[in-house]
């Protein structure tokens, strides 16, 4: 056995490694290695140590760039727009295909400016991933591959993508819901190179920037994007149903060619909101021979909202609770239309909280500033200007129901104005209203609980829509474009990522974990990838890479996605 032995020699002690053995049955020194002084000893082993720790660390995003990216991958993306687009760009590193997938990777997890791309793609496992350097994404090249797509491509290459996303996810597009919404951007006024961007009413508050208009027809099962439309930003959503209608018809005949489903066999329901009517859009989906869910403001259906309670019956109790619908036929647009009055007590008592605590109290506030600064006799504006105001105070329709005011005086330092809530205009605007919707629908023979889920589904195409606004992760900001072409390539990528988001959210929910597109995408960001360098010794430093230690719910999506396969292996 080995043992440490001292020895001293002038008055200091050196240490020795003794290896001692049996030999012919005695006790004998086999070996003896000299090891130094104490602080020698304690030199190496801090040598030693060092050598065995990393000189320094790299930690770079993996779980949401492996997910992402292995889903571009199975779709086959890049090959997908190089089939449509031909060669790539003259002098590009890479194909069009590529890097418009890049883009869309990029907008799907961290959306950047593409001049910030090379470093965001540093940041992550993306080069051992994609066997991409960062060398080859400089802004440049994304712009060439942006101007290499038609926009007539670009058509060819989202229907393309959409029968791939439908072929291999399974997912029903029998029902699709429509919408339409608008974006802000900060494009200058006098750039005419955009006339896609026009100023109109946005959706976002932000009236003094021009918009990008955007449709988005979305799956029922999934909400996932089949087909979209991008138009300028002042153009209403109602103008711009017909050529959404029509792409999707194109679309949607695509995707069932390819799915083998004979074209008398296809069915296809398009929900929309109450902001698509007219009778010229009815008149035009009866023409392409589509059925339809829609809605109208219950307040444009007195002979409805007029109905007793005993008129209506629970519609489905398993599904929606004590919502309660009234079915029959009525005249919608130019038309005896199947229309379903429906009464859902969450939603009555949720207008009823938000139209006193807001709506009237916000009112009845302006209104008490008014009076009190005409008792002040301050006011120097005539009768007439002061009822003006007010008007405008009560304007709103629900407000001007249930609030009575009375200005009396003549001059202006003697106007008085008096106001109080209609108790029971308020009781009867209550009962009419609140809680309700109507249903219009070309379905006759749909039970009315189905035709209430299928227009629930529009909600799927409205949450697309405040995912593409999330400014951290899917998000059609920042948009560092301003020419027509380059704003529509842009949207593609845009709507490309959003389709990846929810065919990730549809595989994650399939597999039993229920989770917001914002969670997925956070819960795959927190499994990161560790690189370890070693020093030198002699050559290039070594490098051994692992990733970070798991969640329970981050375990079930490295399982749900297969991360195993696109993790480090050293």
């Amino acid at each position: 056995m080995a043992s440490l032995y001292p020895k001293k020699i002038g008055g200091k002690t050196y240490w020795y490694l003794r290896e001692m053995g049996r030999v012919d049955g005695k006790p004998k020194m086999i070996s003896e290695r000299y090891l130094g002084t104490a602080a020698d000893i304690a030199a190496a082993m801090q040598t030693r140590e060092a050598a065995a720790l990393p000189e320094r660390t790299r930690h770079l995003a993996f779980g949401d760039v492996a997910a992402g990216w292995g889903m571009l991958e199975d779709l086959g993306v890049a090959a997908v727009i190089d089939e449509v687009t031909g060669s790539r760009p003259a002098g590009a590193r890479l194909s069009a295909g590529a890097y418009l997938a890049l883009a869309a990777l990029n907008r799907l997890v961290a959306p950047c400016s593409k001049a910030g791309f090379a470093d965001w793609w540093k940041t992550t496992a993306g080069d051992r991933l994609a066997k991409i350097p960062a060398a080859a994404l400089d802004h440049r090249y994304f712009w060439d591959a942006m101007h290499a797509v038609t926009l007539e491509q670009l058509e060819e290459i989202s229907r393309a993508i959409a029968v791939r996303i439908v072929a291999a996810s399974g997912v029903d597009c029998s029902s699709v819901a429509l919408d339409m919404t608008n974006f802000a951007t900060f494009i200058a006024t006098a750039n005419g190179k955009a006339p896609i961007a026009q100023r109109g009413k946005a959706k976002q508050k932000r009236s003094d920037l021009r918009l990008v208009g955007l449709g988005l027809v979305v799956t029922r099962d999934g909400g996932i994007p089949l087909t979209w439309h991008a138009y300028p930003g002042d153009r209403p959503d109602v103008t711009q149903f017909p050529a959404m209608v029509d792409q999707l018809l194109t679309q949607y005949e695509a995707v069932t060619a390819a799915a083998g489903v004979p074209a008398a066999a296809a069915d296809l329901t398009v929900v929309f909101d109450a902001g698509q009517n007219s009778e010229a859009n009815f008149a035009h989906l009866a023409g392409a021979g589509l059925h339809y869910i829609g809605s109208v403001p219950a307040s444009d259906c007195p002979d409805l909202t007029a109905l007793p309670a005993a008129a209506r019956s629970l519609a489905d109790k398993d599904r929606f609770g004590d919502l309660t619908a009234c079915d029959t036929r009525r005249e919608v647009y130019g038309a005896k239309r199947r229309a379903i009055l429906t009464h859902s007590p969450e939603l009555h008592a949720a207008q009823a909280a938000g139209f006193t605590g807001t709506t009237l109290a916000k009112a009845g506030k302006k209104l008490d500033e008014l009076a009190a600064t005409l008792a002040r006799g301050r006011t120097r504006r005539p009768k007439d200007k002061v009822e003006a105001e007010i008007e405008a105070i009560t304007a709103k329709p629900w407000v001007r129901r249930v609030i009575t005011w009375q200005l009396t005086g003549d001059q202006p330092k003697d106007l008085r104005l008096a106001w109080r809530i209609d108790p029971g205009a308020r009781a009867a605007l209550e009962e009419e209203i609140f809680g309700k919707h109507v249903l219009i629908t070309s379905h006759d023979d749909w039970p009315a609980a189905e035709v209430i889920a299928g227009y629930r589904s529009q909600s799927e195409a409205e949450f697309s829509f405040r995912q593409l606004k999330d400014p951290h992760v899917v998000s059609f900001s920042p948009m560092h474009h301003w020419t027509e072409h380059n704003i529509r390539v842009h949207v593609f990528t845009c709507v490309l990522a959003l389709q990846l988001a929810h065919l990730m959210r549809r595989k994650a929910a399939l597999a039993g974990m229920r989770m917001s597109v914002r969670e997925l995408l956070t819960q795959l960001a927190g499994i990161g990838e560790t690189v370890l360098i070693y020093p030198s010794t002699g050559g290039r430093p070594k490098a051994r890479r692992m990733t970070t230690e798991l969640t329970a719910d981050q375990h079930q999506l490295w399982e749900i996605f297969g991360l195993a396969k696109r993790a480090p292996q050293s």
